[in-house]
């Protein structure tokens, strides 16, 4: 698939899902204090809108908790990975940071 970076506009395939989680949880934070919120509002109606939403806010907490656990054991593992690879070929290693220096340098020698 190729993206194409228009001047202005957001690369959100640039977001990690990091990022996402975080801003997942601030949403989640924010839906728990408009309950909290209207937690001194009468009626049945609301009452049950509010029973709802906690409901569906504890799942997606949980659903939340699961995925950050696996991005974090993903993340562990691709570590581990590089780690064990430099140590077995440092100096191909050191040649690919060397490379990879270079072209961001030309890079930004361009700008």
């Amino acid at each position: 698939m190729i993206t194409v970076n228009t001047p202005g506009k957001h690369d959100y395939t640039a977001l990690t899902k990091q990022q996402l989680i975080a801003d997942f949880k601030v949403v989640v934070a924010d839906a728990e204090a408009l309950i909290q919120a209207t937690a001194a509002q009468g009626g049945e109606v609301l009452a049950n809108a509010r029973t709802k939403a906690t409901q569906s806010l504890n799942l997606a907490k949980e659903k939340m908790a699961e995925a950050q656990a696996a991005l974090s054991a993903k993340t562990q593992v691709a570590a581990d990975a590089t780690d064990e690879y430099v140590r077995a070929h440092p100096w191909e290693a050191v040649g690919m940071a060397a490379a990879a220096g270079l072209l961001v340098g030309l890079i930004l020698a361009r700008r």
